[in-house]
């Protein structure tokens, strides 16, 4: 086989690369290692930034997005009994989010691609990247028992942090930054009216929470837990009981409580590769970097990778021109340490660190108070919030 991109990785972001290059006539293959039913069975955050939304527009992949997704114009973040609310739309100029599950989006993705005929193969093994120093890089990997070979002139990775394509990238090259924070989130879904239209970050001396949701009758609610904790060891009872202690008592007494429909919980790690670049190989999403989710950025970070590689490789193929593709790293990787900084303010700020003492609380209480009577600071939070412009 030949194609001109192939891309490693079937979630949202090797999907939506993918249909931005079809639609401008660049052929591509998207190699996914799990079914597709896996892909669309994995729940992931919601809130999209306005860039993120126009993307997926000029994809053609927008219309279920636009009519079924929420648009927020601000948030809460709570402490000590306080509500502090982020004006988004009023600091920002008239910026918004729009909240609609990564599934959804991934669903639509999916159907997109399905109209245009996009090639894709699920469930390979045993990829490999070859040749990505020079002219003719190609990939290997095993389908239905047999191994097959494409050949390209790029490579996409999408695959994660636990894909094969940073990997490709020799060690005595690649930079690793990583931050592990010692304590996770515990993730409850469930089929009960959110507790306000507007999504709450709260901070108390039992730890952070979050009420967010997926629509008017599904609500997504999180705990900041133990590093250690498994989902087994929180039942319902336990959830709902330790949520409604985190949360101002005017909260708490609108919350709906019911059985959880998923359950998980997620570690908490800040992780930067450079570059994200290699010979023919460029890194996208999560296969080059992750940020804590308290600024709900990771998706969004995908996303505007995948602009600037999509601009790139179609710019090199309609002209060909070099000058995005030697710049992705160096264009994404300052919008990435940008939205790591943001993620982490937030996640120290509305957090309880393992070890803190009573210096390290009256210095996140400051933050949070200084924050209520500050409209510069609001600022600076609704601006990272809704995205920086790419």
């Amino acid at each position: 086989m030949k194609t001109q991109v192939v891309i490693i990785g079937g979630g949202p972001s090797g999907l939506l690369l993918s249909q931005l290059l079809h639609l401008a006539g660049v052929d591509s293959i998207v190699l996914e290692r799990k079914s597709r039913a896996y892909v669309l069975s994995r729940i992931r955050a919601g809130v999209l930034e306005q860039g993120t939304c126009d993307l997926v527009r000029s994809a053609k992949a927008g219309a279920r997005m636009d009519r079924d997704g929420k648009v927020h114009s601000g948030f809460a973040m709570a402490y000590n009994d306080q509500i502090v609310r982020i004006d988004l739309e009023g600091l920002t100029g008239g910026k918004t989010v729009l909240i609609y599950g990564q599934t959804e989006l991934t669903q639509d993705l999916y159907e997109a691609r399905d109209k245009l005929n996009g090639m894709m193969f699920h469930e390979v093994d045993d990829v490999e990247i070859n040749r990505l120093t020079g002219d003719s890089p190609f990939v290997t990997f095993l389908h239905n028992g047999e191994m097959h070979r494409i050949d390209c002139d790029y490579v996409a990775g999408c695959d994660g942090f636990h894909g094969i394509s940073r990997q490709a990238v020799p060690a005595n090259v690649r930079t690793e930054y990583e931050k592990v924070y010692p304590f996770s989130w515990i993730g409850v879904l469930s089929k009960t009216r959110p507790v306000d239209e507007e999504i709450i970050y709260s901070r108390s001396s039992r730890g952070f929470a979050l009420c967010s949701m997926r629509s008017e009758t599904l609500s997504r609610h999180y705990l900041q837990c133990p590093a250690t904790d498994t989902p087994e060891e929180w039942s319902d009872d336990r959830f709902w009981n330790e949520l409604t202690r985190r949360l101002p008592r005017s909260v708490s007494e609108q919350l709906e409580t019911g059985p959880s429909l998923q359950k998980s919980v997620t570690p908490l790690r800040a992780f930067i590769s450079e570059p994200m670049q290699y010979g023919r190989l460029f890194l996208a999403g999560d296969a080059a970097h992750i940020v804590p989710p308290t600024g709900a950025k990771g998706l969004n970070l995908a996303a505007s990778d995948i602009y600037y590689l999509s601009n790139a490789l179609i710019e090199f193929y309609k002209s060909g021109s070099n000058t995005g593709l030697e710049t992705y790293s160096q264009k994404a990787l300052a919008r990435v340490w940008n939205a790591s900084r943001f993620s982490g303010f937030m996640t120290r700020m509305l957090h309880n660190f393992v070890g803190g003492d009573s210096f390290d609380v009256r210095w996140e209480d400051s933050l949070l108070e200084y924050l209520s009577r500050s409209k510069a600071q609001q600022t600076v939070i609704a601006e990272n919030y809704v995205g920086m412009p790419y």
